[in-house]
């Protein structure tokens, strides 16, 4: 089989400059540039003399993990041993290593330091890695500081990393976490969590859904603050929180939407008048800031002074991290599954009798008139889908007239019926060939249901297949700031997939969505290279199951002549696995 998102290198590079031109270059795991200068943080690593195991192509050297610039990486050789380590030039105390990962992160490995290159102390293990960026304390005098690099999260490729930073001085802040816990003890939590919140000027009407200043503090990626385009787009604007006591920050995280800030600072105030800047910047660029800056304060402000286009300033999200405070707990997320998971939580295997309707303690039959530029009407009480009696689902499009229509086809969803957040969601499924086919197996977030209109609910597309094409699939993923023809996702060459049975699956948890055919991996959608390069995740809650037979629309085009009619989808079964 061919898969073209398997194609190293060549193919994964093209992926990488798409996601740049499209989203911006990944945003810098900042160091402290403001505040007391005894006790700030400072980079020592950058453009220092750097070695390495290997390095994948010439494109991504070694060097390119202490230049300061996220838009260049590091990648090794396609192995699972593998090194790299810098030379501060001279014997420092360091405090911290910062790794910026690429998708191709080290589930296992250590960090290690050495004043002479030759003897070598070890500072951090972990076999736990979840790559993304990392905040890793250490303690210890080092001229040289390496990663040892064991295990890959991705076995087909090597290791890679946008920066490797090491730090020296002032006081270590480590990575957020929610609450603490038995390897975490003391650990940092996140404490802007629902804290009444302020803004210069709020976006408060139906066009914004309303974008107020208690948006960005909500955990809720798919709802925003913004300010008001009614007097508000200058600048400065600002936005900030109580955290109903004095807190030790050790690290504020922004989601910007495309109304960023290129100058801005985070300030600290004990009394909510007198604002402390511990961080500042004059190259904002966007997407996620991972900002690592220690300060004490009850109240927290984003203060941006240059707006990054004609817009003024907006935020999917605004985390303060830290110790101290008055927190509030988000609501807890259910556990990551452990995969190959294989608890079943739902299945339909349509072994019905011949002409026997889909399950409706399973299923929701979804009639009505279609989106997307569709042709069909989809029929109520499954009047075109039913058991062939050989265990398979059948359904079916049809040239017939209905309620104005010309055509018919069938969607059922599992909404009222099955929810799920995390785990393998399958289904074996022969789709149909004919130009303007569109069968789907897709998945919609719940809280559609309770009125959150698309995109802002998220769709997750396991499969789709254009029957003028069936030698190819799209898995997909819809967001706010990711929709449409914009979606994130990937094409993959196939066989021809009208000839037989294939299985989709999406292997779904808290990092992100990795998605098979056949159990081959096409597409790997990871949580943190997403909010990088294209914007907010909003895939942590519950979604339902859909499958559906499309005729004509925007994406598969229309019939024509030769298009067969009845054509028909069959699915042998629908499995989720915890």
């Amino acid at each position: 089989m061919t898969v073209q998102v398997s194609d190293p290198p060549r193919s994964r590079r093209r992926l990488l400059m798409l996601a740049a031109a499209l989203g911006g270059l990944l945003t810098s795991f900042l160091a402290v540039t403001a505040g007391d200068a005894d006790a700030a943080e400072v980079v020592v690593s950058q453009n220092k003399p750097v070695t390495a195991s290997s390095v994948e192509w010439a494109g991504t050297p070694a060097s390119a993990a202490v230049d300061g610039n996220t838009g260049t990486r590091w990648s090794s050789a396609f192995a699972a041993s593998q090194w790299f380590q810098v030379d501060l030039g001279t014997a420092t105390a360091v405090s911290r290593v910062a790794i910026n990962w690429e998708g191709a992160y080290a589930r296992a490995f250590t960090i290690q330091l050495s004043t002479d290159g030759a003897s070598w102390n070890q500072a951090y293990a972990t076999t736990t890695g979840t790559g993304g960026q990392q905040s890793i304390p250490v303690s210890g005098t080092a001229r040289y500081v390496r990663i040892n690099l064991t295990q890959r999260a991705l076995e087909i490729y090597g290791y890679s990393f946008w920066e490797f930073q090491v730090f020296a001085g002032g006081t270590t802040p480590t990575s957020p976490t929610p609450t603490a816990s038995p390897s975490n003890p003391g650990g940092t939590r996140l404490l802007s969590y629902a804290k009444p919140a302020r803004a210069s000027t709020e976006q408060n009407d139906p066009q914004c859904n309303p974008c107020t200043a208690d948006k960005a503090f909500d955990n809720d990626p798919a709802s925003r603050w913004a300010t008001n385009p009614t007097g508000g787009w200058v600048d400065p604007g600002w936005i900030q929180v109580d955290l109903g006591a004095t807190a030790q920050i050790s690290q504020v995280v922004l989601q910007w939407d495309p109304a960023y800030a290129r100058s801005y600072q985070i300030q600290v105030s004990g009394d909510g008048t007198n604002w402390t800047s511990i961080y500042s910047t004059t190259t904002g660029d966007g997407l996620k800031d991972v900002i690592n800056a220690t300060g004490t304060g009850r109240y927290v402000r984003m203060y941006g002074t240059a707006r990054s286009s004609a817009y003024g300033y907006s935020l999917w999200e605004f985390s303060v991290y830290g110790t101290g405070g008055n927190p509030t707990a988000p609501p807890a997320k259910p556990a990551d599954p452990t995969f190959p998971a294989t608890r079943l939580v739902f299945s339909d295997e349509f072994n019905g009798a011949a002409g026997s309707k889909p399950d409706t303690a399973k299923w929701t039959y979804d009639p009505g008139f279609p989106q997307n530029g569709e042709v069909q009407y989809y029929t109520a009480d499954s009047a075109n889908a039913a058991m062939n009696g050989t265990g398979a689902l059948v359904i079916e499009a049809r040239r017939e007239a209905s309620n104005g229509r010309d055509y018919t086809s069938h969607r059922m969803n599992t909404s009222n019926k099955f929810h799920v957040q995390y785990g393998r969601i399958e289904a074996r499924i022969r789709v149909p060939k004919g130009n303007g086919l569109w069968p789907a197996f897709w998945m919609m977030g719940d809280d559609f249901l309770q009125g959150r209109p698309w995109p802002y609910n998220g769709e997750i597309d396991i499969m789709e297949v254009l029957g003028r094409n069936t030698s190819e699939a799209y898995s997909t993923l819809h967001a706010p700031a990711y929709n449409g023809g914009g979606g994130y996702g990937q094409k993959y060459a196939t066989p021809d997939l009208s000839l037989d049975f294939h299985t989709y699956a999406a292997e779904w948890d808290s990092k992100g969505i990795r998605f098979f055919l056949d159990n081959q991996l096409v597409f790997t959608a990871n949580k943190e290279t997403v909010e990088n390069t294209r914007g907010p995740w909003i895939f942590d809650h519950k979604f339902y199951l859909i499958l559906n037979l499309a005729v004509g629309g925007d994406f598969p085009g229309p019939i024509d002549a030769t298009t067969p009619f009845p054509s028909r989808m069959l699915v042998d079964y629908v499995r989720v696995y915890q």
